[in-house]
This record gives structure tokens, sequence and C-alpha cells, in this order.
């Protein structure tokens, strides 16, 4: 899935609040995911952000290798 560029401020979550509240996950989880390199993010200075456009579609590789794994 190609990130959509013709709005990117609607696309761009800032900081591991926003990408925790978008995933569902805890705030130390998704800091804790970025260090080991888990998640795919990227770094404006200190402030780790994501696209949920790019996380949208690593969910869906990520529920492709568990259903490979599990056949």
């Amino acid at each position: 899935m190609e990130a959509a560029n013709d709005n990117i401020s609607n696309d761009l979550l800032r900081g591991a609040d926003a990408i925790a509240a978008f995933l569902g996950f805890p705030r130390r989880a998704i800091y804790h995911a970025v260090a080991k390199g888990h998640l795919p993010s990227f770094r404006v200075g200190d402030t780790v952000c994501a696209r949920k456009s790019t996380l949208t579609a690593w969910i869906v590789e990520q529920e492709r290798i568990a259903s490979r794994a599990a056949a």
C-alpha cells in the first residue's frame, strides 16, 4: 500500500501517545516497539512519528505472515 501524499497532516501521527491511541496499545509498548525496530516509524527531532497508512499496511502484512505460519 502506498502512503497517501495528498493530505499528509491527516495521515501523520505525531508522538507515541497518538500512535498508541491509533493502535490501541499503551504508550510504553509503542516506545519499546520503536526502539526494537518492530514498528514502522520515524523521528522528527525527538518526536516519534508514523503514518496511519503505513501502520495499516504493516498490520495487513503482519496478518498475512501470521496466517501463513498457522497454515
